[in-house]
């Protein structure tokens, strides 16, 4: 294991589905969204949208954002480990995803990281730092450079900063391979019915293909079940695909050059950024230089033996490094 440190809309193609606007929990009283635990759940309204949120502890906002194929329950570990350590450590569902709204569009990244900076401003916090996996990460990049102010420390895993992402996907051959059903995603309808189809057992196969070998224990089959469920809430696939079909289809529009540029403004907050050294989805050369975009203290950590899902794959090693950055107050040594 080895770490650097330096200072420095809406795009279907054909009309959308019916959407829920009301809670998706129709397996009964805790369903496949709202599973019990230590933490509380509940709703909070955010950028004219309802947001399922998981809570624990107290003290100063961590905000911890999913990924693909997930939600919130990907951060179960550590929303206990933050809690034991004096945060107030919440877990928000993404638009469209888990038991938050499922509007008809506002899939664009800009939107989606205005839903994270309102929950932050919902919840009553000045700030929080925002810990971002897979599609969270992007998100929390973007919600960094756009509403800096609302982000006191930036934590992303598994994800590069969106212009490397983009740049890496167009240029690396090996990276758009290993990316590629982000491409497939652009077809109309096909992605949807794949994702649900036998009971989103594609959900399945991608989190243990994208998993490292080192922990044969996930994921294992109830954990699988879990996010197989979650997928199969009505409009929960077409609302997960949508964010990929704006970062291609945009990539010569308006809105997307436009993105792109906004996106040269530096992170200005301390940024910690995570990494499994096996991830097939996001290879390590292209996560790797995100640095580049960082005025701050910025901190590189690679996890040995570990794939896309660093803090499952290994839930104390990285809740060790969480926190133990989140509370270093010079965390540029």
């Amino acid at each position: 294991m080895g770490r650097t440190e330096r200072t420095g809309s809406h795009d279907s193609a054909a009309p959308g589905p019916t959407f829920a606007a009301g809670p998706a929990n129709p397996a009964g009283s805790g369903g496949p969204v709202r599973i019990d635990g230590p933490w509380t759940h509940r709703d909070v309204a955010a950028n004219g949208a309802r947001f399922h949120i998981a809570e624990l502890g107290e003290g100063p906002l961590v905000l911890l954002l999913h990924g693909f194929p997930q939600f919130w329950w990907t951060w179960r570990h550590q929303l206990t480990a933050l809690a034991d350590a004096g945060f107030r450590a919440v877990a928000m569902d993404l638009r469209g995803v888990g038991g938050s709204d499922r509007t008809p569009r506002g899939y664009d990244p800009a939107n989606l990281a205005l839903d994270i900076t309102g929950v932050i401003r919902s919840l009553g916090e000045p700030d929080a730092a925002l810990v971002g996996h897979d599609l969270g990460g992007y998100l929390a990049w973007t919600a960094a450079v756009m509403r800096p102010k609302l982000v006191r420390r930036l934590v992303v895993s598994s994800m590069p900063h969106p212009r490397r992402w983009r740049s890496s996907m167009l240029s690396d051959f090996a990276q758009s391979r290993a990316g590629s059903y982000v491409w497939g995603f652009q077809r109309p309808w096909v992605p949807e019915r794949q994702l649900v189809a036998d009971d989103a057992a594609l959900v399945g196969r991608l989190i243990r293909e994208w998993a490292g070998p080192r922990t044969p224990d996930f994921p294992d089959d109830a954990t699988v079940d879990v996010y197989r469920r979650a997928m199969c809430i009505p409009s929960t696939a077409h609302c997960s695909i949508e964010p990929y079909r704006w970062m291609v289809r945009s990539l010569a529009r308006p809105d997307g050059i436009q993105f792109n540029r906004r996106m040269k403004l530096p992170v200005r907050v301390p940024t910690l950024h995570l990494h499994g050294s096996l991830d097939p989805a996001i290879r390590t050369r292209s996560a790797a230089g995100s640095g580049e975009y960082v005025e701050a203290p910025y901190r590189w950590r690679l996890f040995d033996g570990l794939g896309h899902f660093p803090h499952e794959e290994d839930p104390v090693g990285f809740s060790t490094e969480l926190i133990s950055w989140l509370k270093d107050p010079e965390p540029d040594r």
